[in-house]
């Protein structure tokens, strides 16, 4: 048995259509779904009840974050493999099989992901390496979308790699994700103190300090809308891709690194996102052409979100009280 798990929040007719196109498409397995539903105000809970119901459904009082989540959804999980389904990702066909048949095959396998496609078949990011400051100026700086199939500017999503056949990685995105059950039970959940973000990092890092591998899957796919449930957060200023919260994504990255590699990478990680943004804004001080008012505000707005994120978790110490 597989047991599908999926954290909701306020997407209603989104995780409709992925439950839809999951016993669409899983209906060849034998799995159990559950979904952990994080107090969300838009008849999520009462659609699941109503058209699905054999679904196993959580209705939490409070937004728990999707560690904690997904972690109350394990206590409920009887099978062998955990798969981790966003609500806006639709799983193509053969995924589910696939992805298992892949682990039974490789039992030094502690968990994998698959392809990850956008609506319009673009190739999302879907294997990575482990971030370091330097994969973060590569991004901020725009050398890695700028050249995205390059080994040395986008090294930390294995530019070049043309997703045409399984690898191994350092850890792959919580989109679609099957785990292992007994590696699981072995390394421990979640990390809850990652509210969103980062926590399938930590988890992987930890899986591979184990002696377990990690891989990307090619054959196991699904299309992601992204951000579905972040955007749901009008309160909350988001990334350019507008699918990350920021003061979460910020707070999350601290504790990673404060947890993994020590304050030292804190700093790092931190001051190369403060100087890169500090030299934006005196670039569009001191050169007030064009779209620098505009360019010079969102450089201060960043600078500020890295300064109270800081602060907010005292340079990766402490995780701030949920919800965030």
């Amino acid at each position: 048995m597989v047991t599908i798990v999926i954290v909701s929040y306020n997407t209603r007719d989104i995780l409709k259509n992925c439950l839809d196109e999951l016993y669409r498409h899983g209906s060849e397995c034998d799995m159990e779904v559950v979904v952990a539903d994080n107090d969300s105000h838009d008849d999520s809970t009462a659609m699941v009840k109503e058209q699905f119901p054999d679904v196993h459904l959580i209705a939490n009082p409070r937004n728990l974050g999707f560690a904690a989540a997904n972690n109350q959804a394990f206590l409920h999980a009887h099978g062998r493999y955990i798969i981790l389904l966003n609500p806006d990702a639709y799983i193509g066909p053969s995924s589910i099989r696939n992805a298992v048949t892949f682990m039974d095959n490789h039992p030094d396998c502690g968990l994998c992901g698959g392809k990850i496609i956008s609506p319009e078949g673009r190739l999302e990011p879907s294997a990575r390496r482990f971030p370091t400051p330097l994969s973060k100026l590569l991004t901020i700086s725009g050398l890695s979308a700028r050249f995205p199939s390059s080994p040395l500017f986008n090294g930390h999503e294995f530019g070049g790699f043309a997703h045409d056949l399984p690898l191994e990685v350092d850890w792959v995105p919580g989109t679609f994700t099957i785990i292992r059950k007994t590696m699981l039970d072995s390394i421990g959940p979640f990390d809850e103190r990652f509210f969103m973000y980062y926590e399938e990092t930590d988890l992987c890092l930890r899986a591979r300090k184990a002696g377990w591998k990690i891989f990307f899957i090619p054959d196991a796919e699904v299309m992601h809308i992204g951000g579905a449930c972040s955007k749901t957060r009008k309160d909350k200023t988001f990334d350019n891709a507008g699918s990350q919260v920021l003061s979460f994504r910020m707070r999350s990255e601290w504790l990673y690194y404060r947890k993994n590699s020590g304050l030292a990478a804190v700093i790092a990680s931190s001051g190369v996102e403060l100087l890169w943004h500090g030299i934006r804004y005196l670039k569009n001080m001191l050169l007030p052409f064009g779209e620098a008012q505009n360019k010079r505000n969102a450089a201060s707005v960043l600078i500020k979100q890295i300064t109270r994120s800081l602060q907010d978790t005292k340079f990766g110490h402490l995780s701030p009280q949920t919800p965030w």
